[in-house]
């Protein structure tokens, strides 16, 4: 059986981080290894939680697993609180990031043009370096530019205007000439108006191609959908697929089950009901679930 290594916190509630990543692997046929960066009550989203940090006690799981003599086909990397835990996720790289092991880093410190509050010039500086070890980055818009001292309100300033996808390839384009290894970077939840509707895609960009999928946009976010897309495409990568069908699996599984949220108005922190859509992801003969995927127009 094919194994990945989860590098996340793990909160009780909120449908975020492991929780959300441990089932999604788990339904691809895959072993979900997780090693915590802390564990929380709920995330951090909530006005209260108890939060217990790992940073001290990852690195002893890192040198455990080494001394297990064994290796992984995939690594994910998701919300790290500090330039420490990020340290932390290289020092694990440069034990188990071998020859036909896939390393996906999620590059959470903002969104909507926001930095998050545990954002630092420290911790920017780290993500960079992992970035530049990832096969596959998954940042949302804000972190695109973050990574890229590009300008957030400059770009998003195009987002009516044709070329909007290609000035964001551009920029994919230059995170990816700073990489170490041959990379992906799909851009998640864009926004843009199309003039009939308002939609949300995602753009994934490699060195001479790209693809593109968008489905209506709710008008809502949801705690925990960023971890559950980055673990599909992992996972699904992980077994062999392209990063078109793995793109597309991702937003097969995840529109369902925002829409569903946003229409039962569900409270963003407590994350969407992705369980009773896991059967989109049974392995069945080799095979993830074949149902209609979303409209893919011409980028």
């Amino acid at each position: 059986m094919k194994r990945i290594a989860l590098i996340n916190d793990l909160s009780g509630f909120g449908k975020c981080s492991l929780t959300a990543a441990i089932p999604v692997v788990s339904a691809l046929g895959i072993q979900a290894c997780p090693l915590p960066t802390a564990i929380l009550s709920a995330q951090t989203g909530f006005p209260s939680y108890y939060f217990d940090d790992y940073t001290n006690r990852m690195n002893l799981i890192t040198d455990e697993w080494s001394q297990m003599d064994i290796g992984f086909d995939g690594i994910c990397s998701g919300y790290l609180g500090s330039a420490a835990q990020a340290d932390n996720v290289l020092y694990f790289l440069s034990r188990f990031h071998a020859d036909g092991t896939l390393y996906l880093a999620d590059p959470i410190m903002g969104d909507n043009g926001q930095k998050f509050p545990i954002f630092t010039k420290e911790l920017s500086d780290s993500m960079k370096a992992l970035t530049r070890k990832a096969d596959i980055i998954t940042p949302n818009l804000t972190e695109l530019c973050l990574l890229t001292d590009a300008d957030y309100d400059a770009i998003t300033a195009f987002s009516g205007n044709q070329d909007y996808l290609d000035r964001i390839c551009d920029i994919g384009r230059r995170l990816m000439a700073q990489a170490e290894t041959k990379q992906t970077v799909i851009v998640t939840g864009i926004i843009r108006n199309t003039g009939n509707t308002v939609v949300i895609g995602n753009l994934a960009v490699s060195a001479d191609s790209r693809c593109y999928v968008e489905t209506p946009y709710t008008g809502r976010s949801f705690s925990g959908t960023g971890d559950l897309f980055a673990s599909v495409i992992i996972g699904c990568l992980v077994k062999g697929q392209s990063v078109s069908d793995a793109l597309h699996q991702a937003v097969n599984f995840l529109q369902p089950a925002i829409v569903e949220a946003s229409e039962n108005d569900i409270p963003r922190d407590h994350g969407v009901h992705f369980e009773k859509y896991l059967y989109r992801l049974i392995s069945i003969n080799g095979k993830t679930d074949a149902s209609p995927t979303p409209h893919t127009p011409r980028p």
